[in-house]
């Protein structure tokens, strides 16, 4: 998330955000400065605090019910997200070199849009269902066979339902954003937040290839860095083709292989191959969808 970016969108929209926040108007326009002192970590939840202390907390002021039923869908997401990469740095020999610090950033950008939407939302935030609430082998604690039973002993496996995870967030932001319309702040913090989601996908799925210099292959196996039509299922296409399938209703949200966009279809219009087209756009995914995904890993 750009945090300046934001302060100035706040700013255009509310003239008056600077004696919202603090009477001391001086140290707020030095913000940038502020940051610089703060560990990276700590700056979306100082953001986060004080959005609350400018418009107050969401039960009492003015977050709408939509807004505050998107803010916790995200975060239960975000937890979902945590403690995957947190229990694959838990996990012995799974993670090692270069895969470990990759993980351990993306697991700290998970921990801070926690912390970021928790401290938005207020009194109002989901409580955190600890680790204990989710199975990531599938299995939903044992009531069924398991989807992903090597997950956190087997870094192929792991890799493939990270993918699966970030594909899943970027396109549930994406649904999500024209519900927050009515809030342009909130609206600028979470299409932050998409676009960090945008780029763990991007990186763990030049992980999954071999590094920037592996040449795509099979995309389920060895997938560009984006993706790519219906990406042929993603990872795993048994378990994880809705991840690129279409939602709910699919004229609304179509699969990832859409290639109109805005009534044009950019195949004829521009003359692009049917990938190029549907490579150019992400497409948003409804919430009963993401849910649907999101609960094969929820006990």
């Amino acid at each position: 998330m750009n945090i300046l970016n934001l302060i100035s969108e706040i700013e255009r929209v509310d003239p008056e955000v600077y004696e919202r926040l603090d009477q001391r108007r001086q140290m707020f326009r030095h913000f940038a400065g502020f940051g610089k002192k703060l560990a990276v970590a700590a700056v979306p939840l100082a953001m986060g605090s004080m959005l609350q202390k400018a418009y107050g907390k969401p039960k009492s002021t003015g977050l709408s019910e939509q807004i505050v039923y998107v803010l916790n869908f995200a975060l239960g997401l975000e937890y979902l997200e945590y403690y995957f990469y947190q229990m694959g740095l838990d996990a012995p020999g799974l993670l090692t070199g270069s895969a470990r610090e990759s993980v351990t950033i993306i697991r700290n950008d998970e921990r801070n849009h926690v912390d970021f939407l928790r401290s938005v939302l207020g009194s109002a935030a989901i409580p955190d269902p600890g680790a204990r609430a989710f199975d990531y082998t599938g299995s939903k604690g044992g009531k069924r066979p398991a989807l992903f039973p090597d997950v956190f002993t087997n870094a192929g496996t792991y890799f493939a339902v990270a993918q699966a995870f970030e594909d899943t967030g970027v396109r549930a932001y994406k649904g999500g954003a024209p519900l927050l319309i009515s809030n342009n702040t909130i609206l600028e913090a979470a299409l932050g937040i998409h676009s960090v989601e945008a780029r763990h996908a991007s990186h763990i799925r030049t992980m999954r290839r071999g590094g920037p210099q592996g040449l795509p292959g099979p995309l389920t196996s060895n997938p560009k860095s984006w993706i790519s039509g219906d990406d042929n299922g993603g990872p795993a296409p048994m378990y994880t083709a809705p991840v690129y399938g279409p939602g709910m209703p699919a004229e609304t949200y179509p699969s990832e292989a859409n290639v109109t966009q805005a009534g044009v279809n950019l195949v004829t219009a521009f003359g692009v191959t049917m990938a190029e087209a549907s490579e150019a756009f992400d497409e948003p995914l409804d919430p009963d969808t993401v849910l649907a995904i999101a609960g094969n890993f929820i006990k």
